[in-house]
């Protein structure tokens, strides 16, 4: 009997989540059902016009500049979450086995501290790293090198992108490493288990869930990022954020922005399901 009372919700556990039920139906599913709806509506003299239109799917789908843009896209958020990955893993590394408690809570205050300014005003300060006359080529043509282009290209969109994401990485892959077993890693060098290799056999498998959610979380970031592709990569050839401006900028196309977002949500939504599996898939299963 007993057990069947734990089972069964109450009406006070029942009233305790209504608000987040509320905040989800009126800030995501309700949200996401309109710009549905709004992909099949019809713009006539720069109006929208509720419809069941199915052109605007054909027009955006069946054109190559949409699909080089969402492979474009896809190429540099899964590099920049990589590159964001394998940057952050040193330091959270260090952070979690070789700082004491007090460095450790003075890092992770460090980590936080750069979501206290605007991303636009941190790309905006990264171009005067990274012009050609900028101080990182200034560097280069002290030593007789240089300059080389790091603006307007593939290079200032993957900088851009890993300053966005890079304290973020930091602090998940932190607080992952901190639930490793000690025992383990004790065990492992017990056992002649080198450094590196202890690191690769035992740390990164059993932080494996933090690691993956971490990286999930630089590659949606950086896959919807606008304000890098704009300012550090120059903004053509467009990437999907930047389309859809381009779309609500050109005779107020909507609907058709509404298409590059909603496929935009669903490959996010495939690549969080996918990663997410993988981080939880048992070793040897």
């Amino acid at each position: 009997m007993g057990s069947d009372m734990t089972k069964r919700p109450t009406l006070f556990s029942l009233i305790l989540s209504m608000p987040l039920l509320l905040w989800q139906l009126l800030f995501f599913l309700f949200p996401l059902l309109f710009l549905v709806a709004i992909s099949f509506w019809t713009v006539r003299n720069f109006q929208m016009t509720p419809d069941l239109n199915f052109g605007n799917w054909e027009r955006v789908l069946s054109r190559g500049v949409f699909w080089d843009a969402y492979f474009r896209t896809m190429v540099l958020a899964t590099t920049a979450a990589v590159v964001t990955s394998i940057i952050a893993f040193p330091a959270s590394y260090a952070i979690s086995f070789k700082m004491s408690e007090k460095a450790k809570r003075w890092m992770i205050f460090i980590l936080i501290i750069p979501f206290f300014t605007s991303y636009l005003v941190r790309v905006y300060s990264l171009q005067v790293f990274l012009s050609d006359a900028g101080i990182i080529n200034a560097a280069f043509a002290y030593i007789g090198l240089g300059p080389f282009p790091m603006l307007n290209n593939a290079f200032g969109i993957i900088v851009g992108m890993v300053t966005l994401t890079l304290p973020l990485v930091v602090l998940l892959q932190t607080f992952s490493l901190n639930f490793v077993n000690r025992d383990l890693i004790e065990a492992a060098h017990n056992l002649r288990c080198g450094r590196l290799r202890t690191v690769f056999a035992v740390i990164v498998p059993s932080a494996k869930v933090g690691l993956v959610i971490a990286a999930l979380f630089a590659f949606i970031l950086s896959f919807g990022d606008f304000v890098s592709p704009l300012y550090l990569g120059g903004g053509n050839p467009p990437t999907l954020s930047i389309m859809i401006t381009d779309f609500t900028k050109s005779g107020q196309q909507w609907p058709r922005a509404a298409v590059v977002a909603i496929m935009m949500i669903i490959t996010l939504l495939t690549a969080a399901f996918a990663a997410v599996t993988y981080a939880y898939k048992e070793r040897g299963k």
